[in-house]
């Protein structure tokens, strides 16, 4: 277990002309009535506790009078452009019960909730800064992982939905320990999957405080899945192990799960399992992965540093020649992800053993 050292200020960058041309082609770009920095006129604030008096590290803003109207209106307005294509129907029905304000972190959000005052039902979406690798990211998750995302982008703002879950850290504190036998295998094994699916996309600080688990009840038992929710450091960093959560302490009790409750050689299938559910749905989304790896090509969404001891890293593991070629984290994941395609099929718990791949064992 390594104590990894994230960037402290990751910089935001901006949606270049060809990116934006990509999100409009895919319906992610649209006209909403409210910016982030309309956001930031708030007058005050006070704290927002949890249920046990622990500050939550959010903030709950207010307005003057006339500007709450107005934001409160706008909010409505993407909501129902978010959830049911600016239907304003709906409009009457709904209230704005909060806007939150977190100033932990890179992107600084806004949660705003929104209730439907007819059955008081409730859901959340973000409000935050468009920034590039945030941006690849959410589409990288849409495309490569088991869950659809749905978020817009307008200009400099980008609305982004809530994904549901119990944060990685309070379950590993409060849940964990509470777990059948049977319940711990399943979780360590999505937590290899989890392990493997980031570091192949390269989806980085998968700290526990940076994912959630969703436990869903079927039948007679409980099965939990395992949820990215921060897509801040896609591509950024130079650290390869930064993109692979089995090495942050934050995740300690996870790796020592899946080394007490998983054999070597089911860590190794479980691996394969993934690589091979990728590929298929990089098969699925051929068209628009290669359209969103283009846009990164021609994208900085990273420093030069961290390009150079990334794709030196990889080409050790890999000794794929492509990687020590890359010029930008676009070709990076690129190749990564032909390396992925190429080599799949030819990929089972043997072969892991003797070739060594880019893989590293939990034990």
């Amino acid at each position: 277990m390594q104590d990894l050292k994230i960037s402290k200020k990751k910089p935001s960058f901006p949606i270049s002309a060809k990116l934006h041309d990509y999100l409009s082609r895919y319906n992610r770009n649209v006209k909403i009535p409210i910016f982030y920095d309309d956001l930031l006129r708030f007058q005050g604030s006070i704290v927002v506790y949890d249920k046990d008096e622990i500050d939550t590290l959010w903030i709950r803003v207010y307005y003057n009078e006339f500007e709450r109207q107005e934001i409160d209106a706008a909010l409505k307005k993407v909501y129902t452009i978010f959830h049911s294509d600016g239907n304003e129907n709906i409009l009457p029905f709904l209230n704005v019960d909060a806007i939150d304000y977190c100033t932990f972190g890179n992107s600084k959000p806004f949660r705003i909730k929104v209730r439907n005052v007819l059955n008081d039902n409730y859901t959340y979406f973000y409000v935050k800064i468009a920034d590039a690798s945030r941006i690849y990211g959410l589409e990288l998750e849409h495309m490569l992982s088991p869950y659809n995302l749905n978020f817009l982008v307008y200009k400099n703002t980008l609305i982004e939905e809530h994904i549901a879950g119990i944060p990685g850290d309070e379950f590993i504190k409060n849940f964990l320990p509470k777990c059948d036998k049977s319940e711990k295998s399943q979780i360590a094994k999505e937590f290899v999957k989890f392990n493997e699916r980031c570091m192949i996309r390269l989806l980085g600080d998968m700290r526990s405080y940076n994912y959630v688990i969703v436990p869903t009840h079927d039948f007679d038992h409980v099965v939990y899945k395992i949820r990215a929710i921060d897509f801040d450091q896609q591509s950024y960093e130079g650290k390869f192990n930064i993109y692979r959560p089995q090495f942050f302490k934050e995740n300690y009790e996870m790796v020592k799960l899946v080394a007490n409750s998983i054999q070597k050689m089911s860590i190794d299938q479980y691996k394969t399992e993934e690589r091979s559910i990728l590929v298929k749905r990089l098969k699925s989304f051929h068209k628009r992965v290669a359209r969103l790896v283009n846009c990164m090509e021609l994208d900085e969404i990273s420093t030069k540093e961290h390009v150079k001891m990334l794709k030196t890293t990889i080409f050790e593991y890999t000794h794929d020649i492509n990687f020590k070629k890359s010029k930008n984290m676009g070709e990076i994941l690129k190749y990564s992800l032909e390396f992925l395609t190429r080599n799949y099929e030819n990929v089972n718990p043997e072969n892991l053993r003797k070739k060594r791949n880019v893989n590293s064992s939990f034990r």
